[in-house]
């Protein structure tokens, strides 16, 4: 027990020792990274427009159980149209984009609300109406195509795309935060190895300790007035 103690007292002595040490690293690593979120990456905007996708209007039939769980295991099925190329390649008809099929995948996301017959598609960009712009035209796009592919009529738009009032990324706070963590943790590893690598005798106790030899006597430090 006492040896566990003089260890946690060693380890203590050697983080008070390099504090300095310690707190420049976490800082360099702190700004560094704050600086490289605020000015450096790119800002991305993320806009996205829910739709719901249920029985067909002309149906008198009441809206079943049976109705309510097959549409939501079409939600896979719905994704797939709405990041479809034929979708893809009219959307940018539409807008005009200058960009190629596989880069206009990669800033639309299709996902299901829960356990819901609701699909959400999303939009990033680095411009926040282009954003807008793209995930309420794949939402037309797709309806028409899944009216005319699925014949299905009751597709209706529940919230479309919104200008995004702040960036999703970078996320400033928590790149900061880890970048925190990061640095203390390099910082530590840098302090204790110096001190592994360390073998030189400071103190009466470093000769007991890694000589095995009786201290007879100690010259104090004598400073000039």
């Amino acid at each position: 027990m006492a040896e566990d103690t003089i260890d946690l007292r060693e380890v203590m002595h050697i983080i008070r020792k390099n504090l300095k040490l310690i707190i420049m690293i976490t800082f360099l690593a702190v700004f560094i990274t704050g600086i490289f979120s605020a000015f450096i990456l790119p800002k991305q905007y993320e806009a996205y427009t829910q739709l719901i996708i249920n029985k067909p209007s002309n149906q008198d039939q009441p809206l079943t159980y049976n109705d309510v769980m097959l549409n939501q295991k079409l939600v896979e099925t719905y994704s797939i149209i709405a990041k479809s190329n034929t979708v893809l390649q009219q959307v940018i008809d539409n807008l005009k984009l200058d960009i190629t099929l596989k880069e206009l995948n990669e800033k639309i996301t299709v996902s299901g609300e829960g356990e819901t017959e609701i699909i959400r598609i999303t939009a990033k960009d680095t411009d926040p109406q282009l954003a807008v712009n793209i995930a309420n035209n794949v939402g037309e796009v797709f309806m028409s195509e899944v009216v005319r592919k699925m014949k299905i009529d009751n597709v209706q738009v529940i919230d479309p795309a919104r200008i995004p009032e702040e960036p999703s990324s970078p996320n400033t706070k928590l790149n900061i935060a880890i970048a925190a963590v990061l640095g203390i943790m390099i910082s530590l590893g840098i302090v204790f190895l110096k001190e592994y690598l360390d073998n030189t005798i400071k103190t009466p106790d470093d000769v007991q300790k890694y000589l095995g030899l009786p201290v007879l006597g100690s010259i104090p430090n004598i400073t000039e007035q």
